[in-house]
């Protein structure tokens, strides 16, 4: 499916027809494509790049489709990877072995850090970080295909 250029977001880099290889959605999506554009928050002299992700009903563009900076889809990267450690190792140690519990990790970004951390205020949180890991196992092969296309890219550009 064609991605619309009249919006606000302009696309320069498309991944049109990603419903085909939406993980565990492959062609049961309504995330139609990926952009790499000028962001629709940009104003005159300001000019940043967003990604965005174009859902659509079927019969029109979702208000659902997302825009983000850079910067936070690499956030993201770094949290769904800092959380696969966490539960990689999630059986091997005790929650002793983590003393800022429930903080997991902290993550050095911009002489500051991003925390990742259990969420605690959740009231089925036992439940849920048990369904979470079933989650992760059951999608291991859709991601690791992901984060092994990524460690190469990241080796390629020889970071």
């Amino acid at each position: 499916m064609k991605i619309p250029i009249d919006l606000k977001h302009k696309p320069v880099i498309v991944s049109e027809d990603y419903d085909r290889v939406d993980g565990r959605y492959a062609n049961n999506s309504d995330a139609k494509g990926l952009s790499l554009g000028l962001a629709q928050w940009n104003e005159r002299g300001n000019v940043e790049i967003s990604a965005k992700i174009w859902r659509h009903t079927g019969e029109k563009w979702s208000r659902q489709s997302e825009e983000m900076p850079l910067h936070r889809a690499l956030d993201l990267a770094i949290l769904i990877c800092q959380s696969k450690l966490y539960f990689a190792n999630l059986f091997h140690k005790k929650e002793k072995d983590y003393p800022d519990y429930p903080r997991f990790a902290r993550i050095p970004l911009q002489g500051n850090a991003m925390n990742a951390a259990i969420c605690t205020d959740n009231e089925f949180i036992e439940q849920d970080l048990k369904l979470f890991d079933d989650c992760l196992h059951q999608d291991d092969e859709i991601i690791g295909e992901r984060l092994q296309r990524l460690a190469g890219l990241l080796k390629e550009l020889e970071y």
